[in-house]
């Protein structure tokens, strides 16, 4: 019996992907008992299968590089742009940017890769316990004071901890109970994908690049992620409307973007497909507040960011560190409030903006190819922000030259939190459909 499963726990966890095992790992090494609690089963399908080079240092501290370095995983060097007329930009080569074992990342398969760190959790003392559903958060006032669960044989029970973290993904379990989220006016976009065996491949360092090509139309991209076993995963991503309404089904409307983009169609021209088809309404949401007294959301719990940059793992990763050290200074110090608990929320806030600002540039227009011609000095500038170096100010040179390069055709990007929290979504959110017509 660990030491967290012998006694009432520091810290109630809800959900065991990556933003949760990574809160629970660091406060179990912090010495604090941690129990968390998932509703489904390890291994389960998960889509983000892309890492960038900045999940390298969590990691570390979660003691996962050698298990990373030690996996089948892809590696993955670097990410390269296709434009609208097939034209490749150069790759974005990590390791020229920053010459340091970072700059070597992973392409994952996120059912393994999700159980790795689950594992781990363990492996450091955290109670883990899967198949248990979190029914409810328990108040006392405004403060959380554990939750009410539901175990596997059906038994129901409620577990105490001075904080509960919310990591329940795009469940949101806080957020909805609190009428937190707020839609992202700009970001309302739908993917479908599938995956294959047998596509092109690229050779040596490029052999796991992340390919992102944008459609003829330029009104979507696709992405391209090789993974181990000769297999790729594959996906459009457009806007709701262009994608789900008024097309015929999944596999349809995902032959017919293969066939507008000749590109992807040369890439996936003698591979076979090897599942079926998947959808997810992937709308861009954000939570008002990131903490209150007693509780904490992390991962998609608190936010989602279009995937067009892979940034989705780092965030987690990022999140869970953050709110991890923040909880366990909150309970040295006895001040489990809002304001301790939450106090790390400017810092995120600010970097999920840089990398939200950089897809939205992308959806106007900007051209990295072109950017890196009018300023070769900002590439490394360009190339921070893409391995996803968020949390400093050195990459924010680059916004004035690209809003003078783009003179006035410049589109204003709103900022986020524009508005009131009950943004309409525009259709229903966060839904991911069973795969149609495997193979």
């Amino acid at each position: 019996m660990t030491a967290a499963s012998s006694s009432t726990p520091d810290v109630v966890v809800i959900g065991g992907g990556p933003a949760g095992s990574t809160v629970s790992t660091l406060l179990a090494k912090h010495g604090r008992r941690v129990q968390l609690f998932e509703r489904e089963t390890f291994p389960r399908f998960h889509i983000g299968e892309s890492l960038i080079p900045e999940t390298y240092w969590v990691l570390e501290r979660l003691d996962m590089l050698p298990k990373m370095k030690a996996s089948h995983f892809v590696q993955k060097r670097s990410v390269q742009f296709v434009s609208a007329n097939g034209k490749l930009s150069a790759p974005f080569y990590f390791y020229d940017n920053k010459p340091h074992d970072c700059s070597q990342t992973w392409q994952v398969d996120r059912g393994e890769f999700d159980q790795m760190l689950l594992e781990n959790a363990r492996e450091h003392g955290v109670d883990a316990r899967e198949g248990v559903h979190v029914l409810e958060v328990i108040f006392e006032g405004e403060r959380a004071v554990g939750v009410k669960i539901q175990d596997p044989d059906g038994t129901r029970r409620d577990v105490r901890a001075p904080v509960v973290v919310d990591a329940s993904g795009q469940a949101a379990m806080l957020m909805n109970r609190n009428g937190l989220r707020i839609w992202d006016p700009l970001l309302n976009k739908g993917a479908i994908w599938t995956y294959y065996e047998g596509a092109a491949k690229d050779a040596n360092r490029d052999e796991g690049a992340t390919l992102v090509v944008q459609t003829p139309d330029k009104r979507g991209w696709w992405w391209n992620i090789p993974l181990h076993g000769d297999r790729l995963s594959c996906g459009i991503v457009r806007p709701f409307e262009d994608i789900f309404k008024n097309r015929s089904g999944l596999e349809q409307t995902y032959l017919e973007e293969v066939e507008n983009t000749p590109y992807i169609k040369h890439r996936v021209a003698n591979a076979t497909r090897v599942t079926g088809y998947f959808a997810t309404r992937d709308y861009s949401y954000r939570a008002k507040e990131l903490a209150g007294d007693g509780w904490v959301m992390v991962g998609d719990a608190f936010g989602f960011l279009d995937p067009l940059y892979s940034s989705g793992v780092m965030l987690a990763l990022k999140s869970g560190e953050l709110a991890a050290d923040a909880i366990h200074a909150a309970l040295a110090q006895g001040d489990t409030s809002k304001a301790a608990l939450g106090a790390w929320a400017p810092l995120f806030n600010q970097g999920i903006d840089r990398m939200r600002r950089l897809v939205c540039e992308y959806y106007a227009g900007f051209n990295f190819g072109t950017f890196i011609r009018h300023h070769p000095e900002l590439r490394g500038a360009i190339t921070d922000l893409l391995i996803g170096d968020l949390f400093t100010d050195a990459a924010d040179r680059v916004w004035g030259p690209m809003d003078a390069l783009a003179g006035a055709a410049k589109t204003e990007i709103a900022p986020w939190h524009a508005g009131p929290a009950a943004h309409a979504a525009p259709g229903k959110a966060n839904v991911m459909t069973k795969p149609e017509g495997v193979h």
